[in-house]
């Protein structure tokens, strides 16, 4: 019984500081986002420059996640996480000091999602780890919730510190914990002494993975998934503005502070989601997040015209329920693969779940261009329609 509780506390302490380590590098994800007008004011920046600047992190982590995953399943998550926290760390506190314009930004946002894939996918291999079946849905659902705590906290950091001071102390100041993560991930955490490694070191990639038609299921979910939540994020401040409960309120702050709250509540469905999964089953728990969200999505748009309680109180509904099926899915991830390729298997899953991040807030303007909200959402409401029907084919995948 004592060496079962160590063993407990050991993994209830691997979970917390994988946890807060992402929560510190995470920051770094949306403070540009949060602080976009003051730069955008300050350097000059053209729509298109101002998106490119964004871009450019979403890039960065594109290029970087499936080596990322791969040094995961090959080596220490550890010391790949302690590298990239760095990593991120020290390019965004540049840009928060010396960046003076649309070049220096691109480059210096860009190096920091490079290095930031060293941190989100490593730590989900590393938490897997240590995390049998029966329990690995709540603790990665709550691991996975801290990335969406982080981004929402982040809006809400920046941006009260930059209309109190200035967009680069903004910047600084959810950066700067960042550098703490190197010490903590590798003072207060070991591998698992159990973890399977590939045999021979100089192996390239496996991809053997892609011929596994449940893990494929799998990645089609998150794609999807990451379609409605990824093009919600995008727009909703946008939309909030222009609801007549906001603009009646006059305040320049507090439409950024309901969406991150909304981000904030995301980090609540990963964890509900992630226990309901080891309750219920990955695939029902999925299908009932996707079914719900889609719901929302669908009817979201018509929404604009509420008073601004009942507005900010579905808009907080809608960040749990979009969030429920994402921590389901990777442990189903970590499941359906060979141990020895859960980095590599959770980074090309997330790859082809953040490719998918690049289109559908294409897709949500061209359909506000054309016929408004009530026609742009519906447009994230498919993505979750068509991530239900990547579930319906998991089920006979797995009954086959």
């Amino acid at each position: 019984m004592g060496l079962e509780k160590r063993g407990m506390r050991e993994r209830q302490r691997i979970l917390f500081v994988t946890s807060l380590s992402l929560f510190f590098s995470v920051l770094v994800w949306f403070n540009y986002s949060a602080v976009l007008p003051y730069i955008v004011e300050e350097w000059g920046l053209s729509g298109t420059e101002a998106g490119i600047v964004f871009g450019a992190f979403q890039a960065g982590y594109l290029v970087a996640i499936v080596p990322a995953g791969w040094l995961a399943d090959r080596y220490s998550p550890r010391w790949v996480i302690a590298v990239g926290a760095t990593g991120t760390a020290v390019p965004s506190l540049a840009f928060a000091a010396i960046a003076d314009g649309f070049v220096g930004g691109t480059l210096l946002r860009f190096l920091s999602g490079v290095f930031v894939a060293g941190v989100y996918v490593p730590g989900m291999r590393f938490v897997s780890d240590w995390f049998p079946e029966s329990v690995r849905g709540r603790a990665l659902g709550l691991y996975i919730g801290t990335f969406s705590v982080g981004s929402g906290l982040s809006f809400v950091f920046a941006t009260v510190a930059a209309e109190a001071v200035d967009w680069r102390l903004a910047i600084a100041a959810t950066s700067v914990g960042a550098l703490v993560v190197a010490p903590l991930i590798l003072g207060l955490t070991r591998d698992n002494p159990r973890r399977k490694r590939t045999e021979a070191a100089d192996d390239g990639f496996d991809l053997s993975v892609l011929r596994n038609r449940e893990y494929l299921c799998a990645v089609s979910i998150y794609s999807w998934h990451n379609w409605e939540l990824f093009g919600v994020r995008n727009w909703l401040l946008a939309f909030l503005v222009a609801a007549p409960a906001f603009a009646a309120v006059e305040s320049t702050i507090l439409p950024g502070l309901v969406v991150g709250a909304m981000i904030v509540m995301s980090g609540f469905g990963n964890a509900a989601g992630g226990w309901l999964s080891d309750r219920i089953g990955r695939r029902r728990t999925i299908a009932t997040g996707l079914a719900a969200s889609a719901f929302l999505s669908a009817t979201f748009g018509f929404l604009g015209e509420l008073g601004l309680g009942a507005l900010i109180a579905i808009t907080l509904v809608y960040g749990v329920v979009i969030a429920m099926d994402s921590a389901p899915t990777s442990t189903l991830v970590t499941e359906v693969v060979d141990d020895r390729h859960v980095g590599t298997a959770l980074s090309v899953q997330s790859l082809a779940g953040f490719s998918t991040t690049v289109v559908s807030p294409v897709v949500f303007g061209l359909a506000l261009d054309r016929a408004g909200y009530a026609a742009a959402f519906p447009t994230l409401a498919a993505g979750a329609l068509l991530g239900l029907v990547s579930v319906g084919v998991l089920v006979l995948v797995q009954r086959s």
